[in-house]
């Protein structure tokens, strides 16, 4: 008459269990195993569907601190603008003369702090070079435009860009050997890096350029960098040629 009850045995829990809190675990895990499969998808499916909701920040201006936009703001890139296609194209070509003027230090002359500077300027300005390159072409702007004091369709010849040496000008260093070359060099140098100085102040004062996060941290960059050899250059002169120190 007892063959069809159940086996209470089976669900008996072993001794180690008989504690409250085991006694607990073990009924989460039966109340677990009763709850729908349902339920679990739908909570995986909220997890994946509603993420934390991304920081957006803006960057400030130099000196000026960084911005939190609501998180409706979306990180998409301003237009940008052709000026900023021409800053780099031109700044290349800026950036190429500079280096030719530093190529001619090491056989021009002897002295070993112009050599140290022209090293530094020749190595970060053909690195920059190399990164502008790379940012036309992402944009898929043409990285060459027309040389400078090549003809136009006008027959004038086109304008050196700020600061840029001369035909004259150029001519004159390469023929100059040591004291005479260290004063045309340094002199010259400074004129070149004014003129990117200038270019750089072009940019930003032109309205809807320089917004491109890349393009401004390299300006920005560019122009503190050029300042601060200006400075070296200048300091070199007074040394150089304490006579011409007014």
């Amino acid at each position: 008459m007892f063959s069809n009850a159940p086996n209470w045995r089976l669900y008996r829990f072993p001794r180690k269990l008989r504690s409250a809190r085991a006694f607990a675990v073990v009924s989460g895990l039966l109340l677990a195993a009763s709850v729908p499969t349902d339920f679990f998808c739908s909570v995986a499916r909220a997890q994946q569907t509603d993420p934390a909701s991304p920081v957006v920040v803006q960057p400030g201006a130099p000196g000026k601190p960084s911005t939190r936009l609501p998180p409706s703001a979306t990180a998409k890139l301003p237009p940008r603008s052709q000026a900023e296609v021409e800053f780099m194209q031109e700044m290349i070509l800026h950036h190429a003369q500079a280096v030719e003027m530093t190529a001619l230090i090491l056989s021009h002359t002897g002295d070993k702090d112009l050599r140290s500077l022209g090293a530094r300027i020749s190595s970060s300005q053909s690195d920059e070079i190399k990164f502008m390159r790379r940012w036309l072409a992402a944009r898929g702007e043409p990285v060459s435009m027309p040389m400078p004091g090549m003809r136009g369709m006008d027959s004038h010849p086109m304008a050196l860009m700020p600061g840029m040496l001369t035909s004259a000008q150029m001519e004159a260093l390469r023929k100059a050997k040591d004291t005479e070359f260290d004063h045309l060099f340094l002199t010259g140098m400074i004129q070149h890096h004014n003129g990117a100085l200038t270019m750089v102040k072009d940019l930003f004062d032109t309205a809807g350029a320089g917004q491109d996060a890349e393009l401004f941290d390299f300006a920005t960059d560019a122009d503190n960098t050029q300042r601060a050899e200006i400075r070296i250059m200048q300091t070199m002169l007074e040394k150089k040629f304490p006579e011409e120190k007014q």
